[in-house]
């Protein structure tokens, strides 16, 4: 019973679900499946056409503070985006992307109440489609987590 319970004190949460604020806003789910490594979700808006992306992370105790933790990690998207909006692109063509990301990024979960925030870069390059190296991908996430 004392492993099991240590286990479950050294993961602030499981499942964390909220938002995600920077130039590409929208929803960020968060999933651990195991005590470092979690996968998370982005689902997000821009240039009024969305993004979908799945990140692997690796969580660690970022300096020696409880409940604070520096993750990095890499991924995937896929991008739907208008050019009539973008300010890369041509006027009357839609644009589809397919690309790689990496993220690197610190987070808090409050004891207090039910909320994570993280601060996050999200660098990204689209292999496919508008092709090109991101760099403006960092975002403040907030989430409630159970």
């Amino acid at each position: 019973m004392f492993c099991l319970a240590s286990i479950i004190n050294a993961q602030d949460y499981k499942t964390g679900i909220g938002a995600r604020l920077g130039f590409n806003q929208g929803l960020t789910v968060k999933q651990f499946i195991s005590q470092k490594s979690a996968l998370e979700f982005l689902l997000a808006t821009r240039w009024r056409g969305f993004g979908i992306t799945g990140l692997y992370e690796i969580h660690n105790q970022a300096f020696n503070t409880e409940r604070l933790k520096w993750y990095f990690g890499f991924g995937g998207h896929v991008g739907f985006w208008n050019g009539d909006y973008a300010p890369w692109g041509d006027t009357d063509k839609s644009y589809s992307v397919i690309g790689i990301d990496g993220i690197l990024g610190l987070e808090y979960s409050f004891s207090e109440v039910p909320i994570n925030m993280g601060l996050d870069w999200k660098p990204s390059y689209n292999l496919w489609g508008y092709s090109g190296f991101w760099a403006d991908g960092g975002a403040l996430s907030i989430r409630y987590i159970f």
